[in-house]
C-alpha cells in the first residue's frame, strides 16, 4: 500500500476498511486472530521440538526495567510481606519452628513483556469487532474481551523474523537503527533467509535489536522513545498471512517516529480494533536468535499464557520457547 505522510486519517480509513475482521468469527468474538491457532496448529508446533532445550524470551520483573514514567507508567514494585528474618525471630505465630516468606508485586500490566489485549486500542470510538469502546471498557475493566479470554489459547508453532541479523549491518552488531522501518518486503526476505515459512495461526517473533542496544547503552528512551518497527505499510501482510499474534522486541511494534506527520501509532489502530491481532511488546529474543543462528533452525514450540486477569486489557507474559 502507498503511503502519503500528510494524511494519517485517510490511511487509517483505508487500512482499516481493506483488512477488517470484523464478524469474520461472528458477532460475540473475543479472541480474533487467536482464532487461527487451532488444535491442528497446536500438535504442528509441539512436533518441533527436538532438543528440548528451552529460552525464556521476558525481561526481568523488578525496579530496574525499562519505564520512567511515560503514560504514568512505572517498575514493578516488589514487596515482602513476611521474611526469613521474621521466621528467625519467631514473629510469625506458627507451631514447631517452620517459618516463610510471602511478597507482593505492584505493576502497571504493561511495564515489560507483555500482551496487548483487544482492549487496548480503539478506532474512532469502536473497539475490536466493531463494538462501542464505552460499552466494552469501563472503570471495571474490559467487561467482554478481556484479556483472560486467551488465556488458554497462546500456545503453537512459533517463528522467528531475525530481522536485524537478516538485513543489518553485517560488519557491527545484528541491529537495526531508531526509525527504521521494516516493511513486509523486509519480512518476506527475512523469513526467505531463515528458510522458514509463514502462515495461518503461526506466533511471528520480529527481532530488531533494540533490546539488545538498551542493555549495551543504558534504557535511556527505550519505553516510550524512538525504535525500530513495522512500518504502516505491513498491515496488508500481517492480514493476508492470517498469523495469530506477532510480537517484537521493542516497546511499541511498529517504528518510532511514526511515518506520517501528526500521528500516534497508527498500526496499532489498524490491527488491534479492526483485524483483531495479538500483539506482544518488549520480549527478549537475543539468546533465541542467537541459538537460532547457530542451528539455523527459526521454527519452535511457543507457549505465551497471559495471565487471566479479569477485565485486564494487557498481561504480563513469561513467553517459552522450546526447540
Amino acid at each position: 500500500m502507498s503511503l502519503d505522510r500528510h494524511d494519517p486519517e485517510g490511511a487509517i480509513a483505508e487500512a482499516a476498511k481493506a483488512y477488517s475482521n470484523w464478524g469474520r468469527w461472528g458477532e460475540d468474538d473475543v479472541l480474533g486472530t487467536l482464532n487461527f491457532l487451532d488444535e491442528a496448529k497446536r500438535r504442528e508446533g509441539a512436533a518441533l521440538v527436538r532438543r528440548g532445550v528451552s529460552f525464556s524470551l521476558s525481561q526481568r520483573f523488578d525496579m530496574n526495567g525499562p519505564q520512567k514514567g511515560w503514560r504514568r507508567r512505572t517498575n514493578p514494585v516488589h514487596t515482602m510481606l513476611d521474611t526469613g528474618t521474621d521466621a528467625a525471630l519467631g514473629n510469625q505465630g506458627f507451631p514447631h519452628g517452620i517459618g516463610g516468606a510471602d511478597d507482593v508485586i505492584a505493576m502497571p500490566l504493561q511495564c515489560s513483556t507483555q500482551w496487548d489485549g483487544l482492549g487496548h486500542i480503539f478506532d474512532h470510538g469502536k473497539a475490536w469487532n466493531g463494538r462501542d469502546a464505552e460499552k466494552v471498557v469501563t472503570s471495571a475493566g474490559d467487561l467482554v474481551t478481556g484479556i483472560e479470554h486467551m488465556a488458554p489459547y497462546v500456545a503453537g508453532r512459533g517463528v522467528l523474523l531475525d530481522v536485524a541479523r537478516a538485513i543489518g549491518d553485517d560488519d557491527g552488531e545484528p541491529e537495526l537503527p531508531d526509525g527504521f522501518a521494516i516493511t513486509a518486503e523486509h519480512l518476506t526476505a527475512t523469513a526467505e533467509a531463515h528458510g522458514v515459512s509463514v502462515g495461518r495461526g503461526d506466533i511471528v517473533l520480529v527481532r530488531t535489536g533494540r533490546l539488545a542496544r538498551a542493555r549495551r547503552d543504558g534504557w535511556g528512551d527505550y519505553a516510550g522513545g524512538d525504535a525500530p518497527g513495522l512500518s504502516f505499510t505491513t498491515a496488508g501482510w500481517l492480514h493476508r498471512t492470517e498469523i495469530a499474534a506477532i510480537a517484537t522486541d521493542t516497546w511499541g511494534f511498529e517504528v518510532r517516529p511514526n511515518e506520517f506527520d501528526h500521528a500516534f501509532q497508527p498500526l496499532h489502530q489498524i490491527v488491534i480494533p479492526n483485524m483483531g491481532l495479538l500483539i506482544g511488546e518488549m520480549w527478549d529474543l537475543d539468546a533465541l536468535a542467537a541459538d537460532c543462528a547457530d542451528d539455523g533452525v527459526y521454527e519452535f514450540w511457543l507457549t505465551a499464557a497471559p495471565l487471566p486477569i479479569t477485565g485486564a486489557v494487557g498481561s504480563p507474559v513469561n513467553p517459552v520457547a522450546v526447540k
